[in-house]
């Protein structure tokens, strides 16, 4: 099974960036955690903070993944291109977000990404890509 993990702008800080919201734990030390668990899943990480790089990895990868999870950040609340690439590809897509977006700022309680998707998981923090890559098992 292959299956690649896609994150949007600013989630390369986490560790740093507003640890009360995002935790302590950088993504790529997480990230090995899930490798080293999932031994039996093909497992591959990707992040931009360039929504076209994100359309990109998503047609490249959108017909020839098991699945796709996508934390799109900031670009959850604004993109409908990216919205309409999670539309056009074959591959399955769980949204996620670490945090709780209901319980924070009004802008974040859309999502142009989530009437395309397979399901989404909100604020579990990093157990959220888990608890996603688990859909697919």
């Amino acid at each position: 099974m292959k299956i690649v993990i896609i994150n949007g702008p600013n989630l390369n800080l986490l560790g740093k960036r507003e640890p009360e919201i995002y935790g302590n734990e950088t993504f790529e030390d997480y990230f090995f955690l899930l490798k080293k668990k999932y031994t039996t899943v093909e497992l591959h990480y990707f992040q931009s903070n360039i929504e076209g790089e994100i359309i990109s990895k998503l047609q490249e990868v959108g017909f020839s993944y098991d699945g796709i999870i996508l934390n799109a950040a900031a670009y959850t609340h604004t993109s409908i291109g990216i919205a309409d690439a999670v539309k056009a590809i074959s591959s399955p897509v769980v949204e996620v977000h670490i945090s709780n977006t209901f319980s924070r700022e009004s802008f974040r309680h859309a999502s142009y990404i989530s009437p395309n998707a397979k399901g989404v998981i909100i604020g579990f923090g990093l157990k959220s890509y888990e608890l996603a890559l688990k859909s697919f098992l």
